[in-house]
């Protein structure tokens, strides 16, 4: 029996839900079992805190004139690609609030906690955009992008913008016949073929 290669989510959808696999869940965890008594030892300084993440980042990354840092970052802006980046941080914070549901106490601090975590989040999608804007540096041209710029400020490059999400939205759903389709097409036309050469597929 074949199976759809693509479930039905959108690519956007698809993004956050991917990185949310690796958001932190430390409240959920039941406590542990103490230990057995053992001899004192000295205490141990506390750890640090961790520094917040930064994307990774190649130590041996070329150097980019500025003007050629500027068009990959509009170009990177303007193409709606940034749009993915904006749906993980409430993603996070949603997935967080849904492993607390248990503990209704907690509503009102970690909604608060939150909040104050925007501009640091905030922060966060910013490093990720320069990242990206610096992908777009490494594979175009400062001339190559000042075209691609050009397209997306005119009005048909705007009105592509704009249409992005419905006609991924659309590839999406047409995705979904055509996987279903192809695969059992495919399956028939295996069989058949080898049939011809004296086999009996099931």
């Amino acid at each position: 029996m074949s199976r759809p290669f693509v479930r039905s989510q959108t690519l956007r959808a698809a993004l956050a839900g991917a990185v949310l696999v690796i958001a932190p869940a430390a409240w959920a965890q039941a406590p542990q079992k103490p230990a057995a008594p053992q001899k004192a030892a000295p205490a141990k300084p506390a750890a640090p805190t961790p520094a917040a993440p930064t994307p990774a980042a190649n130590t041996q990354a070329p150097a980019f004139a500025p003007s050629h840092m500027a068009l990959a970052r509009e170009v990177m802006l303007s193409s709606g690609i940034a749009r993915s980046f904006d749906s993980i941080i409430p993603a996070f914070s949603e997935q967080i609030r849904q492993n607390a549901v248990t503990r209704p106490e907690l509503g009102k601090d970690l909604d608060e906690v939150l909040a104050g975590l925007q501009p640091e989040m905030e922060m966060q999608k910013q490093a990720m955009i320069d990242t990206a804007a610096r992908i777009y540096a490494t594979r175009l041209t400062e001339a190559e992008l000042a075209d691609i710029a050009a397209f997306f400020r005119s009005p048909a490059g705007k009105r592509y913008v704009e249409t992005q999400p419905q006609v991924l939205d659309g590839i999406v759903q047409a995705m979904q016949g055509w996987t279903q389709e192809v695969s059992e097409y495919v399956m028939v036309r295996v069989r058949t073929e080898m049939v011809k050469r004296g086999h009996q597929l099931q």
